[in-house]
């Protein structure tokens, strides 16, 4: 290690006679003023495309995990009330009873094979990451999930997934809700293969997302959150302080969201005051989106102030009115906002962002709250360590291993064996099971290929807007391509340099 910093310190001399600092990571290097923090701040914006706040004229808004933050204490509830449905009224075994919600089993972006009972991470290139395959609450051993795919780690795209995340065989899980229906989907299947049942996989999977979805439809989760909002709605100050200084400088605001008058006007309420309805121009309610962004046939309706339907044709959209259904095209019609002057927010990437992005032109801003545990992550010693001695023992593989007497390939596996040992350990880090949600061992997850392509921006809370400018650009990282890497910092220390004699590097352990 000390040979490795001795020839990265005499690197950047040799480059940089001015006082500034080369921050290098995984895809990255830029320059820092001396005296200025490295680590990442979470509460920071993410730019995927370069975007100026100063062109935004109106910002639209999700409610559910956008605007209104819920607590974890949620998921518990979700879990066990769909938990008892299954029990009562589909008739499932009284012993699922003992199930409770595991907090940090799952993360946010796993593909479940409904086929194969398989909850799993996927990269970008459509390959299952060994060892985050799992069945039940336990893990399925990796030449098992290898021969389960025809010898191969590799998902074929005609089952990965349509736009929205639906494949024939595999379902992605890709909003924060799914959190408790992928714990309870493990729980149900382990019960059943601990106590030695049968079941039909499709049968198994409908009834979850049955029992799930009446959670919801049924009114159940407001009900709860109604009664308690200092327990369930986090931030709510905050969301308050983003959407009045939004106003005060001229900027038009509206809400489109899947959840009913009743419930979000009680949050709103609560977080944002009485009259919060006066900073909106427009308010949309039950918009059953995605479908909003794509079907032209359903028409808009108006509520009235204590939420009843109206009857009346709807030909001009009002300010601080409430209305229900409607769709996206004559929403452009009825207001104008087009293209890049819209910039709406969203959680979801699939329901909230990638219509609005691909086929109509908007700015996008994803909502992830896990940004902020993960950067906290990043930030430690342990990460920072873990990942600088990853790089440098890749570095060598790819370097050497064109030595192939024995006693040199006796030490390429030591690195090998090493290199997997430093890999899971860093996994671990964010989640024991999956890891992170951003990443595999190396290449971006499947929901990090869709962030990029379906958010300009990304953040951990609406809130991180209070730190910019209402007129900031921002500018995304220049981030090498692999034929760009060799001017990168990762490649210095093997590549541009004169190669240590191999007797040396053995002793850099």
């Amino acid at each position: 290690e000390d040979y490795l910093s001795e020839l990265t310190t005499s690197s950047l001399q040799q480059q940089h006679s001015a006082p500034l600092l080369m921050l290098c990571g995984t895809s990255s290097c830029y320059l820092l003023p001396p005296g200025v923090c490295n680590l990442l701040n979470p509460a920071a914006i993410y730019a995927n495309n370069e975007i100026s706040l100063g062109d935004v004229e109106i910002y639209g808004f999700d409610y559910d995990y956008t605007l209104a933050q819920y607590s974890n204490l949620l998921h518990s509830m979700i879990f066990n009330t769909a938990r008892d449905i299954l029990i009562e009224q589909f008739k499932y075994p009284e012993g699922l009873g003992k199930y409770d919600y595991i907090p940090g089993f799952a993360i946010r972006g796993l593909h479940y094979d409904v086929q194969k009972s398989l909850l799993m991470k996927i990269d970008a290139f459509h390959y299952v990451q060994l060892g985050t395959a799992y069945r039940g609450l336990k893990p399925v051993p990796d030449e098992e999930v290898i021969e389960l795919y025809g010898g191969t780690q590799h998902i074929p795209l005609y089952q990965m997934s349509d736009f929205y995340g639906k494949g024939p065989s595999l379902k992605q899980f890709m909003d924060i809700f799914s959190l408790p229906e992928m714990t309870l989907l493990s729980s149900v299947i382990d019960y059943f293969i601990t106590h030695n049942i049968e079941f039909d996989q499709v049968h198994l999977y409908k009834d979850i997302s049955d029992a799930i979805r009446d959670v919801h439809v049924k009114g159940v989760m407001y009900k709860w959150i109604e009664k308690d909002m200092e327990q369930y709605i986090l931030h709510g100050d905050e969301i308050y302080a983003v959407l009045n200084r939004l106003v005060n400088h001229k900027k038009k605001l509206f809400l489109i969201t899947n959840s009913p008058f009743s419930f979000v006007d009680k949050g709103m309420k609560h977080m944002v005051g009485k009259n919060w309805r006066d900073l909106f121009d427009m308010v949309i309610v039950q918009a059953d989106k995605p479908n909003f962004f794509t079907d032209r046939r359903k028409p808009f309706r108006k509520l009235d102030d204590k939420g009843s339907l109206q009857w009346d044709k709807i030909n001009q959209l009002e300010k601080g009115k409430i209305y229900k259904e409607g769709n996206l095209f004559d929403f452009l019609r009825l207001t104008g906002w087009r293209g890049s002057k819209v910039l709406y927010f969203g959680d979801h990437l699939y329901s909230d962002l990638a219509d609005l992005m691909l086929r109509h032109g908007w700015r996008t801003g994803a909502i992830v709250p896990e940004l902020e545990t993960e950067i906290r992550i990043i930030n430690t010693e342990q990460y920072m360590h873990s990942l600088t001695w990853q790089q440098a023992l890749t570095g060598l593989l790819e370097r050497m291993q064109m030595y192939q007497d024995a006693e040199s390939k006796q030490v390429l596996l030591e690195w090998m064996k090493e290199r997997q040992e430093i890999r899971s350990l860093t996994k671990n880090l964010f989640n024991p099971q999956f890891g992170s949600i951003f990443r595999t061992f190396h290449n971006p997850t499947y929901f990090s290929r869709r962030l990029v392509r379906f958010s300009d921006i990304y953040m951990a809370s609406i809130s991180c807007l209070l730190n910019y400018d209402v007129n900031f650009t921002f500018y995304p990282r220049r981030t090498p391509l692999q034929h760009e890497a060799p001017l990168w910092m990762d490649q210095l220390c093997t590549g541009c340099m004169k190669t240590p004699f191999l007797e040396e590097m053995v002793h850099i352990r």
